[in-house]
């Protein structure tokens, strides 16, 4: 999902509607595959022309260095990542790799995971390329044991049960001390639908709620800066299983 703009959009207001009820998995598939396989594209017109990728980067690895000491992996493992969500693969291209012995993504819109191939070219070459998955989040079954799990700017796509079963994976996933990053948008009252690519910006309290129901543990959290002011605050979030 990319960066969401403020007061844009189709957005649903009918407060006796629930937000994350109006999800359709194929309209999100039909939209995302229509848009460009692109930085631009992906990021909903906030491309390499903005300075949303560079800003989102720096914030990310500015993250996990404050949380290295709590991020350990335990000797002789292989510190295996997985990107969910992963569109092009911009994320493991320009961070995942450099904190990862192997990353592998997930992405279900066929058109970003053929440009992903290109896109990941030099992390290939250099051995760290792991597995593509080219299906949806919820149909992901582990089947290895993670360090990190990344889920950045996708799991709007799914609703709150939906997403609860799959974070619940996502936490049976991580190996010993393994954590899971979340990273999204953050609606300012209440979670708010987009009928433009079928998705929820859901609320910090709403993000928090899921996390306990999917029996993680908050370990840290902070704002992503240097954004454009127009965009929904991005939030980041470390979880451990409890």
């Amino acid at each position: 999902m990319p960066s969401k703009v403020q007061d844009g959009g189709d957005i649903e207001t009918d407060p006796s509607i629930i937000p994350d009820s109006q999800i359709n998995y194929d309209d999100a598939i039909a939209y995302w595959s229509s848009v460009p396989a692109s930085v631009n594209g992906v990021l909903g017109g906030f491309g390499e022309q903005t300075s949303v990728p560079k800003a989102d980067i720096v914030g990310s690895s500015t993250f996990l260095r404050k949380l290295s000491s709590r991020m350990t992996c335990p000797a002789g493992q292989i510190k295996y990542t997985i990107d969910m969500g992963a569109g092009i693969g911009r994320i493991t291209r320009d961070l995942l790799w450099k904190v990862s012995d192997k990353v592998d993504l997930l992405e279900p819109v066929k058109p970003f995971v053929e440009q992903m191939t290109r896109e990941l070219v030099e992390v290939e070459r250099i051995g760290k390329l792991g597995q593509i998955y080219d299906i949806g989040m919820q149909d992901w079954q582990p089947d290895k044991q993670y360090w990190l799990v990344w889920c950045q700017w996708c799991v709007g796509q799914l609703p709150d049960e939906t997403l609860v079963e799959f974070w619940k994976k996502c936490k049976d996933s991580l190996m010993e001390n393994g954590s899971m990053i979340v990273k999204e948008n953050i609606a300012p009252v209440e979670d708010i639908f987009d009928e433009t690519d079928s998705s929820v910006t859901r609320t910090d309290a709403k993000f928090r709620q899921l996390f306990v129901a999917a029996g993680f543990k908050l370990i840290a959290s902070d704002v992503q800066k240097g954004l454009p002011k127009e965009l929904y605050p991005v939030r980041m979030y470390c979880l451990k299983p409890v």
